[in-house]
């Protein structure tokens, strides 16, 4: 295991003893590849990372064990088609040495309910709970080699978001911008996340399904977008429009990059994430556009595009150095345009530092 791997699993278990926890079960997810460089089909073949205080052991399907002996040196419990997963998942538990009569057990939230069974039936007396305060709260801080990772994603984001705005102009559809942005992705080594192009009142719906709608004059343009590359994937969302700006856009578009500028200075270090949701929020509703802003103000990004932390009006998460996540509020206008702008932040140095080097102003097309 090489040394990252081994100090995230040292890291987890000085969490599991400051959170009295005896056992963490991982499936095929995020969590695995994070703790073990393991990213296994996730089929219904029952496949389990346990992590105890003494030993650590992976539950694979036989067929599947030769593959990831190219990731791990950790201990393989193989199991057949044919014999099925029961033996070898009591030889893991045993291997495991925690005292089963009444465990306290971290389930990854993300594996299938059939895997999380088989560990529920296996340990009757075990109270449960999920990732946040174990793997969660790990993965929640970012390192400085995934602080890099992350700042080239947002850079090369920078390029394909200014090339899917170079290429505006009328008549074209937002399938044929997402193509330019995907193909720019593709051309310097990243893999597309996702692609959300919206022209006119189509960026009044936050989650539009980019389609074939055409630009014209008087249009507004909301891209957001994002790709994976060094393993961490980018998130941004910047908007524009064809030509001259609709009426208002000015006007939503300044109350909307002071939303963000407000939120950017209130994320500091001890600070709960509902203060960063209320200072971008605050700015919204004194404009008297509050019931238009629908959705929360920003997710986690890590290895999965939504993380922890999440920055919501309810959110009692406590900021701290690491901790990367989306300022992006949003003012929808049904029928007119929407607006949204996005940047990803990192807490480092006492501050929240932007990742993207794309200034926020609007961008004239045609």
């Amino acid at each position: 295991m090489n040394a990252t791997l081994t100090n995230r699993m040292s890291a987890l278990r000085a969490r599991m003893a400051a959170t009295n926890t005896d056992l963490v079960v991982i499936g095929p997810s995020s969590h695995m590849l994070y703790l073990a460089d393991l990213a296994p089909h996730g089929d219904e073949r029952p496949v389990l990372l346990m992590v105890s205080q003494s030993f650590a052991g992976v539950l694979m399907p036989a067929l599947n064990v030769d593959s990831a002996r190219q990731h791990t040196d950790l201990p393989f419990f193989p199991w057949t088609d044919a014999e099925g997963p029961a033996a070898a998942l009591e030889q893991l538990l045993v291997a495991t040495g925690i005292d089963r009569t009444a465990p306290s057990v971290v389930l990854d939230e993300t594996m299938r309910a059939d895997f999380a069974l088989l560990v529920i039936d296996a340990l009757p007396g075990a109270t449960r709970r999920f990732t946040n305060d174990t793997v969660g709260y790990l993965r929640s801080r970012k390192d400085a080699a995934e602080y890099d990772a992350l700042k080239k994603s947002a850079v090369l984001n920078d390029a394909a978001m200014a090339a899917g705005f170079a290429a505006l102009r009328p008549g074209i559809t937002e399938r044929e911008v997402a193509t330019v942005i995907r193909d720019f992705y593709k051309a310097n080594g990243a893999t597309t996340e996702f692609c959300s192009v919206c022209f006119g009142p189509n960026g009044a719906f936050p989650h539009h399904h980019t389609g074939d709608t055409q630009l014209k004059s008087g249009d507004a343009v909301l891209i957001d977008t994002g790709a994976r590359i060094y393993g961490y994937p980018s998130d941004m969302t910047r908007v524009g429009f064809l030509d001259t700006a609709p009426g208002g856009f000015g006007q939503v578009h300044s109350i909307l990059d002071r939303a963000v500028d407000a939120a950017i200075a209130a994320a500091k270090p001890g600070v709960p994430a509902s203060a960063v949701d209320k200072a971008a929020r605050d700015v919204i509703t004194a404009a008297g556009y509050g019931p238009n802003f629908l959705h929360r103000t920003g997710h986690g990004l890590g290895i999965d595009i939504h993380e922890t932390p999440y920055i919501t009006a309810t959110s009692e998460t406590i900021l701290e150095e690491g901790m990367v996540f989306s300022i992006e509020p949003g003012i929808y206008l049904q029928g007119q345009f929407g607006l949204r702008l996005e940047e990803i932040v990192i807490i480092r140095n006492g501050v929240a530092e932007i990742l993207s080097d794309m200034p926020r102003t609007a961008v004239v097309g045609g």
